[in-house]
């Protein structure tokens, strides 16, 4: 018999769709695996539930009514298949149960998807029937995809919470070297750069020319000085991430920088940008360093080819690869430093520092690594909504 055709077909569908709006109310993930045990027991008649997790290290039990299963113990054989199949898994006799000699007649375990990866696996153990059935099977799914979205929800929450606690540590250590930069070493550097500036005007020869290489370099020194205290007030003023176009954003980026660069060519199609991300006003600035980027240390023409990437529960990447000479994979970790750069560059290398400060803001990231057409890939990282 298939779930609709069940005499308390109605009764049980509004029964899950309570416990859905439940879950999707719910603060913790703990709340969330507590509820849906609580709605395995109520709604049917099983030996034991498990709820598992699929985290970056892998599946992982969260909680379980069986004794045989603990958190943080690694899955049974048939919840890990569920996990890698993607599909619903039932297993009968003995290998239903978790031991050798376990009661356990039937097992049923459901992945539930966001996108196209599994998030969470509940499993459900009979000792009372010898074969869990389609008329169990459909409900359960429906269960254990709203556990799922709870649990993405709320993971999401929690990294977004966490970008923005980091960045603000950040931002009070940055802030704290720009005051002693700009008071102490600023001070220092005018001293320098006006009595180097006095003796050009009384010595002559080579004298001349090494009071004028200290007076150009404090000049210069105070000019990086200058750069990151401006940066440094930027991303102090920068607002709360907040939903905006992606398509919009990036129709005018690309836009500008074409217009500014005659060896660049972008490939770049709007509508399959139709997203909303979480961003803050500089979001167009990420995009812009890079593009830019790829005109200025690439010799000759360039083409960069745009393309997005869902990833779930809720996140995406923007790709933007080149077939220019690509970056040396020794200096990749240190590229998103501030005040890193190339070894060919000429900048401050605070550009991209700032791309990377300012996506971690916005509760994302920035990486990369080698493009299919021969040159650098960046891969930029944002929430969606």
């Amino acid at each position: 018999m298939s779930f609709e055709e069940q005499a308390d077909f109605a009764k049980q569908v509004a029964d899950l769709n309570k416990y859905g709006q439940a879950l999707n109310s719910c603060e913790t993930v703990e709340e969330v695996v507590s509820l849906t045990l609580e709605a395995v027991s109520l709604l049917f008649d099983f030996t034991s539930a498990t709820l598992i997790e699929v985290r970056t290290n892998g599946p992982e039990v969260i909680e379980s009514t069986n004794r045989n299963l603990s958190a943080g113990d690694r899955p049974s054989e048939v919840g890990r298949r569920a996990v890698e199949t993607k599909e619903t898994i039932t297993e009968t006799g003995a290998d239903a149960g978790v031991a050798p000699d376990s009661s356990v007649t039937a097992t049923l375990a459901v992945p539930a998807k966001i996108v196209d990866d599994v998030v969470v696996v509940l499993v459900i153990r009979s000792t009372s029937v010898d074969e869990i059935g389609e008329e169990y099977a459909t409900p359960l799914e429906i269960l254990a995809s709203h556990a799922a979205t709870a649990i993405s929800n709320i993971r999401s929450r929690q990294q977004l919470e966490r970008a923005r606690n980091d960045l603000a540590k950040r931002k009070e250590m940055i802030e704290l070297y720009d005051k002693l930069l700009r008071h102490d070493l600023g001070n220092d550097l005018q001293v320098i750069s006006g009595f180097a500036d006095a003796l050009v005007g009384r010595l002559d020869g080579d004298n001349a020319r090494y009071a004028e290489k200290i007076h150009r370099a404090a000049e210069n020194s105070a000019d990086l000085i200058e750069r990151v205290g401006n940066l440094v007030s930027t991303l102090e003023a920068e607002e709360e991430p907040e939903p905006r176009s992606l398509q919009t954003v990036l129709t005018t980026v690309v836009k500008n920088v074409d217009s500014q660069y005659e060896t660049l060519r972008i490939e770049f199609d709007p509508d399959i940008f139709d997203y909303q991300v979480y961003g803050g006003d500089l979001l167009d600035s990420v995009f812009q360093n890079i593009l830019s980027n790829a005109a200025v240390h690439n010799e000759g023409e360039v083409t960069v080819r745009l393309y997005v990437e869902e990833l779930p529960p809720d996140a995406l990447v923007v790709g933007m690869a080149d077939d220019g000479s690509g970056i040396p994979e020794a200096i990749r970790d240190e590229l998103f430093e501030m005040g890193k750069k190339g070894p060919e560059s000429e900048g401050t290398g605070l550009g991209l520092g700032f791309v990377r400060a300012l996506t971690e803001s916005y509760g994302g990231g920035v990486e990369v690594t080698d493009s299919e057409f021969g040159g650098a890939e960046f891969r930029v990282h944002l929430e969606r909504v």
